[in-house]
């Protein structure tokens, strides 16, 4: 099944012209500490890993049958969380194309909080050190190590290929991706800081 998506200028557009009683549901499915650092401000975090559709959609205001808009930072871990509410039998499920990045790039209004490494960036980080490390290490002590380097260049390309990423997954696992903090500026949406075009 394919994953409906929206412009976030299209979304944006909603939430100006809906009805209080029409509530638009924004879940953004980034780690907790990338959320804090800076989210579209009617967003609120279900991290991709703690989403369960069931209690998703059990919890969510207003009637059950409107959608859901899913965000994330570009929009790879928005369509798996779409896919997978959709393999729970829930099909009014809408992705945001080209995610946060997009969404900041409209200008459209975002509440900023403490800043951090995407994850995207520190899977380049930990992908990029370890194949410098299986080289360092085939170079001074034995070529085998050579493997740990070609084992990253095979997840890297796995996770290409697939649009799944494993260190990813290990990664938002980590403690400095679980901050408890869900958003540390102070703003409410209706101060939250839009960014410039």
């Amino acid at each position: 099944m394919s994953v409906p998506t929206i412009a976030p200028t299209a979304l944006a557009e909603l939430l100006s012209h809906g009805k209080p009683d029409e509530q638009i549901d924004l879940i953004d499915v980034r780690t907790p500490a990338e959320y804090a650092h800076v989210h579209a401000t009617p967003a609120r975090n279900i991290p991709l890993d703690q989403l369960d559709p069931d209690s998703v959609m059990r919890d969510r205001p207003g009637p059950p049958e409107r959608p859901l808009y899913v965000i994330c930072h570009s929009g790879s871990r928005g369509q798996q969380a779409c896919q997978k509410l959709q393999k729970a039998g829930y099909v009014n499920v809408v992705n945001v194309e080209g995610g946060t990045t997009a969404w900041q790039s409209c200008g459209l209004p975002v509440v900023r909080g403490k800043k951090t490494l995407s994850l995207e960036r520190q899977v380049r980080i930990a992908a990029g050190l370890l194949v410098c490390i299986g080289a360092l290490l085939a170079w001074l002590l034995h070529p085998a190590f050579i493997a740990l380097s070609a084992f990253v260049g095979a997840g890297l390309v796995f996770a290409g290929l697939t649009d799944t990423c494993g260190m990813a997954l290990l990664l938002a696992r980590m403690p400095w991706n679980r901050t408890t903090e869900v958003a540390v500026s102070c703003k409410t949406p209706a101060t939250a800081e839009a960014m410039p075009r």
